[in-house]
């Protein structure tokens, strides 16, 4: 299988809102030059980044344990692409790029994870599970109540772990995978090894929820969470409180502490997943070598835990680029660098 393993930086927010000029060729690229000549028009810079704000109304299907919600642009016969949100994030990080991938000819779908949005369990008996391949598990019956066969799948965060291991576990059924901050596949084993102090601090908010404390903290102020780590994974980000607001609701969802909660501790060993998962995590615990064409992607800015591109470039055994995207993009780099990404999905459905 062909390779290309050659790691590029790439200032996209700079080359795409520096001068009507640079916005034209890049939007281009993506068949959008009316898009681009209306962003250009402003002269700043993050209202030229947000071609639109909003999506559709938002469909709902039966899929696996739930009743998914989900957003869904672009033609029915054009290429599948699935986008998966992180926490605490929700569909709206993808809301630009999804303009983006529509107008160029794709179906995107963009669904609200379990314990999210409008997704709701069928069932009241279901374990609020969250552990990494329940949630994979959860994107394959979606992809079987849409009949998608096949998808370009991206992801951040969360979304970029269960991007990662449907790639992994379910090759057949990804075209493509694009992966903001690179391969993110857990293992418990060795969830439950000590890091050095200045690592541990970063993940404060996991030993955080191990308590009682923490769970009902986060129940309590779930939004002042969100927000407080939206501004530490992304401190170059200068979102608004419209931003902010319009995503927040996701955070209500009935389910969604019991889901956040859980992944956490699962994480730690501090919870039991469900033994119908066990073989799928067995998989993973092996940190599987994903085949399918990928890009991975990582903001100059990352405020997050986050792992070098060379500790994890040979995961990646087909086609494979590394791109870092300049101009003080944080963690959350679908919202922040929608141009950057929805390139990164074209080119690598370009590279299958």
């Amino acid at each position: 299988m062909d390779t290309d393993k050659t790691p590029a930086t790439v200032d996209f927010r700079r080359r795409h809102l520096i001068g009507a000029t640079a916005m034209t060729l890049a939007a281009a690229e993506l068949g959008l030059i009316a898009s681009a000549k209306a962003a250009a028009a402003t002269t700043d810079p993050v209202k030229a980044a947000n071609m639109s704000n909003s999506f559709p109304p938002l469909k709902q299907v039966d899929a696996g344990a739930l009743s998914v919600s989900y957003a869904e642009m672009g033609p029915v016969d054009g290429t599948p692409v699935i986008l998966l949100h992180g926490w605490p994030y929700d569909i709206h990080t993808y809301v630009d790029a999804t303009h983006l991938l529509a107008s160029s000819g794709c179906r995107v779908i963009v669904p609200y994870l379990r314990g999210y949005g409008p997704t709701r369990f069928l069932s009241d008996t279901t374990a609020r599970n969250g552990q990494q391949s329940v949630i994979a598990s959860d994107i394959i019956a979606l992809m079987e109540a849409l009949a998608i066969d096949k998808a370009v799948i991206g992801g951040c965060d969360w979304g970029a772990r269960t991007a990662n291991i449907v790639a992994a576990l379910w090759p057949e059924r990804c075209k493509a995978l694009v992966s903001a901050s690179g391969y993110l596949i857990g293992n418990q084993q060795i969830g439950k090894q000590p890091l050095p102090p200045k690592a541990e601090l970063q993940w404060w908010y996991q030993y955080y929820f191990s308590t009682e404390r923490g769970r009902a903290g986060y129940e309590k102020y779930r939004r002042d969470f969100a927000r407080l780590i939206w501004q530490i994974a992304s401190p170059q980000w200068n979102f608004d409180d419209a931003t902010f607001e319009r995503s927040a609701p996701a955070f209500d969802n009935p389910d969604h502490v019991d889901i956040v909660i859980h992944n956490y501790r699962w994480r730690l060993g501090l919870a039991e997943g469900e033994a119908k998962y066990d073989a799928l995590e067995r998989q993973l615990a092996q940190a599987p070598v994903i085949t399918v064409p990928t890009i991975t992607l990582e903001g100059d800015a990352n405020g997050a835990p986050h792992t070098d591109a060379t500790a994890y470039a040979k995961k990646f055994s087909g086609k494979y680029t590394h791109r870092v995207v300049s101009g003080g993009i944080g963690h959350n780099l679908p919202q922040e660098a929608p141009e950057a990404f929805a390139q990164a999905i074209m080119d690598a459905d370009a590279m299958s």
